[in-house]
């Protein structure tokens, strides 16, 4: 297809109604300032004229009292029914723990929070979400030690979203490199698909979840950006086009987007599994694996054997279902790539391969090093993942010249937001410890014997794991499996089964959700979710048959063999 057939019309590229009174109130400044230059007008008469035509132009005041102005401005431009929500729920949240005490406004406060997530798309979450946890702290269903606890258990993660993200950020012109090629050569959807989900899981075998889910994000979104340009008329290359507006599209290129929308969050979420395929079956693949290969004292190779019988199972059909839900084109998988789209990728991967320059072969060489490096210091756990990103960073941007502040800081905007909410969520998970939420489920699960006590465990441990946090679930359960065992109450053989079903039902069962894997929830509040309209319902939509897939598979291992 060609660039003449994006470009709009004429019309289209006029100013509308906004650029014409702008224009119109330029040229009568500009006969203000002539007529005070030229002495034609007395400066007092000509500026009292001005004002008067500024308060007619001013709208009139619409609100009555001070809190009509409140409310208007109370998170912004949310849904008004989602920002009543949020009020009812701070006003009934007290009366609910006087009324009915702790446990259940606990309950409350993480069915809220949940909420909130769901509504990422028109509210990002940090703020209403914020306000029901602070809440939480100042009611005393938590206090600040406990979330400073949660926040400085999990600093591992939040050095890993803030520097890891970061170098990633440096990486993407290789990145975008690498995967073009992949996306030009591979024209099969199914294949495709296959793909993104088998590199997922191997690259979450070795790195962290939300490395690998961080580089996706970066080449998605500048997949979008470059066809979002010639779909507005302009250059692949034009870096001044904001590509979060759609502009003037003719209706062709309009239905193109759409489909290419839908084309990448079938990738997303395909590679999104993947790295919950790929990481649970070693020890650096999620951070609860670490919990529990330590308290069993298992390292990497006698983890990974121990998950095995498991972990195969489900990795199989996991990829058998990427292919049959793109074969079927069931839940809104199997939207093909528009051929407008591979045309546009092919022709920019054919551009840039001609106008590459000696500077920016060097680039993609450091940059192709570095990912080299990274693979290799993640592999071997040299660092914490922080620490190695932050090292990546540095490298980077010396080698490669990006040596101003504002560069740099352009590589955070991304992950800090969700870092930022990360440590709100910590304190939901601070309510849930303070109030022992979770504490008859635990006593219950512990009442089982034999095999239905690993069913029980796997069964809790997913269940919890896709509301909560699962690093905070695998690390209460398999305490609470090591006191048992401390006691006598179970034994060795039945204590190393138990840490298997703990392991597998936190990183499998918690792909039904955003919020149970931390890789779903990056991807959800990402730059990328709102330009592909990938919102919570449609998380959940997308991830259901792996979901029913995966977490039978995951049981019958379990019940059989273990």
């Amino acid at each position: 297809m060609s660039q003449d057939e994006w470009q709009p019309d004429a019309q289209s590229q006029e100013p509308g109604a906004g650029g014409r009174p702008a224009r119109k109130k330029k040229a009568e400044f500009s006969k203000t300032v002539a007529s005070l230059v030229t002495g034609e007008a007395d400066a007092h008469e000509v500026m009292a004229r001005d004002e008067e035509k500024v308060e007619a132009s001013q709208p009139k005041p619409v609100f009555a009292t001070a809190v009509d102005a409140f409310l208007t401005n109370f998170l912004g431009d949310a849904p008004q029914w989602f920002t009543g929500a949020v009020i009812a729920c701070l006003i009934i949240n007290p009366i609910l723990l006087a009324q009915a005490g702790p446990f259940v406004a606990g309950w409350a406060i993480i069915v809220e929070f949940i909420a909130c997530l769901a509504m990422a798309l028109k509210c990002y979450p940090l703020q209403s979400g914020g306000l029901i946890a602070f809440e939480a702290v100042l009611l005393g269903l938590t206090n600040p030690n406990t979330v400073y606890h949660e926040v400085h258990s999990n600093f591992p993660v939040i050095m890993l979203l803030m520097f890891m993200v970061a170098a990633i950020h440096f990486e993407r012109e290789f990145l975008m490199f690498a995967f073009t090629k992949i996306m030009v050569k591979i024209k099969h959807k199914g294949r495709l698909s296959l793909t993104f989900c088998f590199m997922g899981a191997v690259l979450s075998a070795f790195l962290d979840a939300l490395t690998v889910t961080a580089v996706v994000i970066t080449v998605a979104t500048g997949f979008y950006a470059i066809f979002h340009r010639v779909a507005n008329g302009l250059s692949h290359d034009n870096t001044d086009h904001d590509h979060e507006e759609d502009g003037s599209l003719s209706e062709k290129a309009a239905l193109d987007l759409n489909n290419f929308r839908g084309f990448l969050r079938n990738l997303m979420m395909h590679t999104s599994v993947g790295t919950a395929l790929g990481g649970v079956m070693t020890l650096v693949g999620e951070p609860q694996n670490l919990i529990v290969g330590e308290t069993m004292g298992w390292h990497f190779g006698e983890f990974f054997m121990r998950m095995l019988p498991v972990t195969a199972p489900v990795f199989v059909c996991g990829l058998a279902t990427c292919l049959f839900v793109e074969w079927k084109g069931v839940m809104g998988y199997g939207v093909k790539m528009p051929e407008s789209v591979r045309e546009v990728l092919e022709r920019a991967e054919r551009f840039q391969g001609k106008s590459r320059t000696p500077t920016v072969y060097s680039r993609l060489v450091v940059q192709g090093i570095g990912a080299i490096l990274l693979i290799c210091a993640l592999a071997f756990h040299v660092a914490e993942v922080g620490l190695i990103g932050l090292g990546l960073l540095v490298i980077l941007t010396a080698v490669n010249g990006v040596i101003k502040e504002g560069q740099i800081g352009h590589a955070f905007e991304e992950a800090l937001p969700f870092t930022a909410l990360l440590c709100v969520f910590f304190t939901v998970i601070g309510v849930i410890h303070d109030q022992h939420l979770f504490a008859p489920i635990i006593h219950l699960v512990l009442g089982f014997e034999g095999k239905g006590q690993l069913e029980a465990f796997y069964w809790a441990n997913g269940s919890l794991s896709a509301i909560s946090d699962n690093v905070f679930v695998a690390g209460t359960y398999i305490s609470e499996a090591k006191k048992a065992f401390d006691e006598g109450l179970i034994t060795r053989d039945q204590f190393e089964k138990i840490a298997v079903a703990i392991n597998v039902g936190t990183n499998i069962p918690s792909v039904a959700t955003p919020n149970g894997q931390a890789a779903f929830l990056f991807l959800l509040t990402s730059g990328l979710a709102p330009l592909i309209k990938l919102g919570y319902g449609q998380m959940v939509k997308l991830a259901l048959p792996y979901t029913v897939v995966l977490s039978v598979v995951g049981w019958l291992g379990v019940k059989f063999l273990l």
